[in-house]
């Protein structure tokens, strides 16, 4: 089992009392007791340790599947401080810390509740979650970006269509839509899409492989991300 990387230390990704991080510490010391063995390695455990934490459910230390590069892809994309997050939801916005975000210049987009893209969605007969990611890409905000789907499969889909057809490069995918049509499907051929793909065309990313997921989960990874970005920049 690999050992965390330890987020003690952080000053912009902790929580902001000291008896809040003493209560997440103690969060993460038990998951690390009770998860059993893994095969993620440090970066990775952090990820899917904070997905546990998130709703303590001890099935995503196996289900969350990762592209090699995926973990270090997401933190050179914070450090960066060019990133951005792009959400299929609204929800995976609101959820995010806003002063961590702030630290590394990073802002959120999500489109999904605009009225041209409601009106397209009912026009071309699609979802507005396919056109909240057109129009994301329209506007060149997925490439370099972190794209977060906790929610739409039909959003992932979309994404995986838009890197293939038209060149679209996200600096990570986090594909971790929940649902019973398309959910367990989308994932799977995310992840086989890259496993296919030349090294260097590849899009990093991480997934929950089967029906569960959720924007929950993405908020979780994307902190997890941050405070890992974080500990970095200390580490020099």
């Amino acid at each position: 089992m690999s050992t965390p990387i330890q987020s003690q230390g952080n000053t912009v990704t902790e929580q902001l009392t000291q008896a809040g991080r003493a209560i997440e510490h103690d969060s993460f010391a038990t998951i690390d007791r009770e998860a059993g063995p893994h095969h993620y390695d440090s970066g990775q455990w952090a990820v899917v340790r904070r997905m546990i934490h998130a709703n303590a459910d001890f099935d995503f230390n196996g289900l969350t599947a990762f592209h090699p590069a995926a973990v270090q892809a997401g933190v050179d994309a914070i450090r960066s401080r060019k990133s951005r997050i792009v959400a299929d939801v609204e929800m995976i916005c609101v959820g995010l810390s806003k002063p961590r975000l702030a630290h590394f210049g990073m802002g959120t987009h999500q489109f999904i509740s605009d009225e041209d893209v409601i009106a397209t969605a009912h026009a071309e007969n699609t979802t507005r979650a396919v056109q909240a990611m057109r129009k994301a890409h329209r506007h060149g905000l997925l490439d370099g970006a972190i794209v977060g789907i906790g929610n739409a499969p039909t959003a992932l889909l979309e994404l995986i269509r838009l890197i293939q057809e038209e060149g679209a490069r996200p600096a990570l995918v986090l594909g971790m839509p929940v649902g019973f049509v398309s959910a367990e499907e989308s994932k799977d051929l995310l992840a086989q899409f890259q496993d296919a793909t030349p090294p260097a065309q590849q899009v990093p990313w991480a997934i929950i492989r089967g029906r569960k997921g959720g924007s929950t989960l993405v908020v979780a990874a994307i902190h997890a991300l941050l405070g890992l970005a974080e500990a970095q920049e200390r580490q020099g």
